[in-house]
């Protein structure tokens, strides 16, 4: 599978471009990372890619994922998985219920279970299995977080800085527990963030353009030193 963004520019309702077109490739198994500062657009991409483009908002070009348009589908048929800021847990599921949540309707209520237990004992957190959410750490949270959209099996990643809560310590070893997981689920993956050290290391950045600059969408290999 492969992410493509062909020729795609976005702009105002009143004709105010917020990018040059962009062209731009992520195969399976790769990371790319959008950078720029706060309030520059990145999520109105990220938005736009998802299915949720507010309508303030207009685009050209095309969104292709795994050969099939799909800026032209509705967001519940793109398969796109999303990692937000705060984990959207439900309060009131307990660790595994939250997970089974994720699974599509036709695996029926035992083998919910036992797929949801299954998944987090491959990466040592079963013993969480039975607790909620608010007795669980922020980190952990997180993890499972990550854990219910890989369950979707979505074939797409898409990660809206999900790094930016955690302290530095726990942000480093989760980004890289994330960049694991992701890279064995073998989908493209792009990241947003307005901070280099969300970016993990071999990820490509891409530098979210001003639309006044006369030069293309820069692309280039990023290398973190840890």
């Amino acid at each position: 599978m492969t992410l493509s963004l062909e020729n795609l520019t976005i702009s105002k309702r009143n004709g105010t471009p917020l990018c040059e077109p962009m062209n731009f490739t992520i195969n399976n198994g790769e990371m790319t990372a959008l950078m720029g500062p706060s309030g520059c657009g990145k999520s109105t991409l990220f938005n736009l890619i998802a299915g949720h483009l507010d309508d303030a908002f207009d685009y050209q070009g095309q969104v292709i994922l795994n050969h099939q348009r799909i800026d032209l589908l509705a967001a519940h048929h793109r398969e796109v998985g999303i990692l937000f800021q705060d984990d959207l847990l439900f309060p009131h599921l307990n660790v595994w219920q939250n997970l089974a949540f994720a699974l599509p309707n036709s695996i029926k209520k035992r083998q919910r279970q036992e797929q949801a237990l299954a998944c987090l004992h491959s990466v040592d957190l079963v013993h969480l299995a039975h607790s909620y959410p608010d007795q669980i750490s922020g980190g952990q949270r997180a993890r499972i977080s990550l854990l219910r959209m890989i369950l979707a099996k979505p074939k797409l990643a898409l990660l809206d800085e999900p790094f930016s809560k955690l302290d530095k310590d726990l942000r480093y070893q989760f980004r890289d527990w994330v960049v694991e997981q992701l890279a064995m689920a073998n989908i493209p993956t792009l990241l947003v963030t307005h901070d280099v050290d969300d970016v993990p290391s071999k990820a490509t950045i891409l530098q979210w353009p001003n639309h006044t600059s006369s030069s293309p969408l820069a692309n280039q290999p990023h290398d973190v030193s840890l």
